[in-house]
This record gives C-alpha cells, sequence and structure tokens, in this order.
C-alpha cells in the first residue's frame, strides 16, 4: 500500500520569525518519497510558508484520511494564544498580538490523527518555541496521542535583542541523512540525527507507538525520563504524576515583599510568583524577573537552609532567566551551580536532574561569544563534565575539543 508524506514548513514573515523553517524544504524535496515514507511507493504533500491555517487544516485532513502509513516532516516555530493558552504552530502571517486567528492550533493536529490506525503515522519534528510556549511545555512534549510516533526536538528561545534566525538543524540532517538513500527504523534514525547536532538544551521527542524503541522526552539526551525546566515548572493538576522526581518544591504561601512597578502582584497571598515572573519575562523586564526570583530565593534560604530543594528550584530559576536575558555565561554558571549543589548533597551522577542541569549549562556554554569568559567557565565545565558525562554519546569529547578550540584563539 503507498504511503503519503507531508511536508510542512512554516514561520511568520518578519521580526517575529524565530527559525527560517523553510530553508530545509529544498533538502527534503531532494529526497525520494519512498525513502521519505519507507513504504515502496508514496504520495508527497508540501507545504512552504502557508498563509492560512485551513489551507493547513486541508491539506493535513487529506493526509490524515489516506491509507497507508503517513510520514510528517514538520519545521516551524510554536506560539502561544494568550488568552486561551493554547499553543499554536506559528504561520506566515502570525504575530504575538494574532496567533488565535492567523497560526495553527496544535490541537487540531491531534484531532486529525486521532482516528488513525495506531502505529500507522510518524512524526518528524523540528519546533523552535518562543519563551511563553517554553514555559508553558515546562518539559513535557507537545501531545499528539498514543497511536502516534513522534521524533525530533523544541529548540528553546534564544534570548538578546540581536537574536538571530534559527535554521532547523535536526530536519536538516534528518535530510541529509535520508540523501544518501538509507532509511532506517524512525527511531535509530532519530538517535543518528542526534549524534550529528548535539541540540544541548533543547527538548529531545522520542515515542514510538509500536512499543520498538525507548520512550521519553528529554533535555539533550534521547532517554526515557523527562526533567522539567524549572524556570517554567508550574503546579500539576490535582492525581497528575510527573515521569521522574523534579525537586519541584511547595511555595510557602505566605506573601512576599512586592517588587517595583507591576511585579508587585507576586506578593499578593494566593499569586504564584511564577505568573509576575512569566509576565516580567514576556514584556522584556529580565532585571525585574530576576529580581523576583532572587528575593524568593533569599526567602527559601532563611527557611529551609542552602542545600534545599527550595533554594536550589529558585536557582533554576534564575539560570533559565538568565538564558531569557541573553546571559549565556550567567546561565551556564548558574547551572553548573545547581548541578554542583545537588551532587555535593548525595544526588549520584546518573539523576536524571543532574544531568539535565549539566546538559542546560552545556547549551549555554556552547553560545558564550566572549572567549575569555567562555575559557573561564570551560575549564570548571569540562570537569563537571567529565563527572556527569550524560546519556548522549560525544558529550564529554564535544566539551574538551570545545575547549581546546577556545585554548588556541586569541584573547
Amino acid at each position: 500500500m503507498p504511503g503519503t508524506v507531508l511536508l510542512l514548513a512554516a514561520s511568520p514573515m518578519g521580526k517575529g520569525c524565530l527559525v527560517d523553517a523553510a530553508s530545509v524544504l529544498p533538502v527534503l524535496a531532494a529526497v525520494t518519497p519512498e525513502v521519505l515514507s519507507g513504504t515502496a511507493t508514496a504520495n508527497v504533500v508540501e507545504l512552504a510558508d502557508p498563509l492560512e491555517p485551513q489551507a493547513v487544516l486541508t491539506r493535513l485532513r487529506a493526509a490524515a484520511t489516506a491509507p497507508g502509513p503517513l510520514t510528517v516532516y514538520l519545521a516551524g516555530q510554536l506560539q502561544l494564544d494568550r488568552k486561551q493558552r493554547l499553543v499554536h504552530l506559528a504561520l506566515a502571517r502570525t504575530t504575538p498580538a494574532t496567533v488565535r486567528y492567523t497560526a495553527f492550533p496544535w490541537h487540531w493536529i491531534v484531532e486529525e490523527l486521532r482516528l488513525r490506525a495506531p502505529g500507522s503515522t510518524t512524526l518528524f519534528v523540528d519546533l523552535h518555541a518562543d519563551a511563553e510556549v517554553w514555559q508553558q511545555l515546562a518539559g513535557q512534549p507537545p501531545a499528539l496521542g498514543p497511536g502516534v510516533s513522534v521524533y525530533g526536538r523544541v529548540a528553546p528561545p534564544v534570548g538578546g535583542v540581536r537574536r538571530a534566525v534559527a535554521v532547523p538543524a535536526y530536519m536538516k540532517a534528518l535530510a541529509t541523512i535520508l540523501r544518501s538513500g538509507q532509511r532506517p527504523e524512525p527511531a535509530v534514525l532519530h538517535e543518528q540525527v542526534l549524534a550529528r547536532t548535539g541540540g544541548y538544551g533543547d527538548l529531545v521527542l522520542s515515542y514510538d507507538a509500536t512499543g520498538a524503541a525507548p520512550v521519553g522526552a528529554t533535555f539533550g539526551a534521547p532517554a526515557t525520563a523527562a526533567p522539567v525546566p524549572a524556570a517554567t515548572a508550574r503546579p500539576r493538576p490535582q492525581g497528575a504524576v510527573p515521569p521522574v522526581p523534579v525537586g519541584r518544591p511547595e511555595l510557602p504561601p505566605e506573601p512576599v515583599t512586592p517588587a517595583a512597578g507591576e511585579a508587585a502582584k507576586a506578593g499578593e497571598v494566593g499569586v504564584d510568583p511564577h505568573d509576575a515572573i512569566s509576565a516580567a519575562v514576556g514584556a522584556g523586564r529580565h532585571g525585574e524577573a530576576d529580581a523576583l526570583a532572587a528575593r524568593r530565593e533569599q526567602e527559601a534560604l532563611r527557611e529551609f537552609g542552602d542545600a534545599s530543594e527550595q533554594v536550589l528550584h529558585w536557582r533554576e530559576v534564575r539560570a533559565d532567566l538568565a538564558m531569557f536575558a541573553g546571559d549565556p555565561a550567567g546561565s551556564c554558571a548558574a547551572w553548573m551551580g545547581v548541578a554542583r549543589a545537588r551532587l555535593a548533597a548525595g544526588r549520584p551522577a546518573q539523576d536524571p536532574v543532574v544531568e539535565a542541569a549539566v546538559d542546560r549549562a552545556h547549551h549555554q556554554w556552547s553560545l558564550i561569544t566572549d572567549t575569555v569568559r567562555a575559557h573561564q567557565l570551560g575549564v570548571e565545565f569540562v570537569e563537571l563534565r567529565d563527572r556527569v558525562p550524560g546519556r548522549r554519546a560525544g558529550a564529554v569529547e564535544h566539551a574538551r575539543q570545545h575547549l581546546a578550540e577556545l585554548r588556541r584563539q586569541p584573547a
């Protein structure tokens, strides 16, 4: 039975663009339909920077109702409808203010694939999240249903005023492998792509609906655990069980000392301070957000002690806030401090929470452009990476090689 392939690349026009999603389509289009689908014959549908959500829905529905296996290659960026708090795939005309009307709701994808035969649908995704989506995901992959196999990554937002438009590195590496004519099993192909791209700090997705491969969503390493990014962790619904212990403390219920400006709301009884921090980050008030987190850290320090999970939680929050503010050196140093503190408290080097902290430090270290600062942190980081190699093959070698390159560069 012939297969169906949907190639979908979408990102906004203008300054709201996080990733040049359509740049991967020429590489994917050079792959034969049979290799793209893994079947003897296949029909290919391509959507490049679509304008209208209904146009995407029509093509997706046609692909989803076609008999035989369906493979979707999806590159783009995720944005949040601020009113309904729903994740959307941004389209060409999408702006932060028009997400609800111009972007493609993620739950539409779920709905269209829901009735397909389990195990007959495979998605390869290379997605970039804006700050609000990254906070809402909180380490959990976007849902697609138990019958759909999903492989790929969600990249975190990159801070800084002069933000460069990213490239869909995961999807380009995947397409390059497929252009050789090889079509390994999806889980094997996914591992090969990760070996080429690194992706430290990304939310890596690996779910095989057939049960033939490990299941998970991890940061920079394909494993079964799903550590939660601390800066965006939010209270789980009643009855929900986290996939691994993540050390999210119960926050003290008493009010905190209000910060200047709108952040004073964080001091109101019953208001989650994470909401005020998220609002400050979304408005670009990074200093205010860090001040709020620092205040909570000091309160936790006085009440629970230096090595407590409550204190470490707020240090993790500040590490992510440094990332949002475009300070990879500060974020790297903070994540290293968190990892060392957990190790000193008796956590093993193989603990997913320790590994996640080191992986995030690794990713932030690789983004530092100040050679001197990168070298200073690199000496400490390589020592930590040796102690916590993580689950990604080649992580230790990458760290050593990068430090050697920094040493060769002039100050």
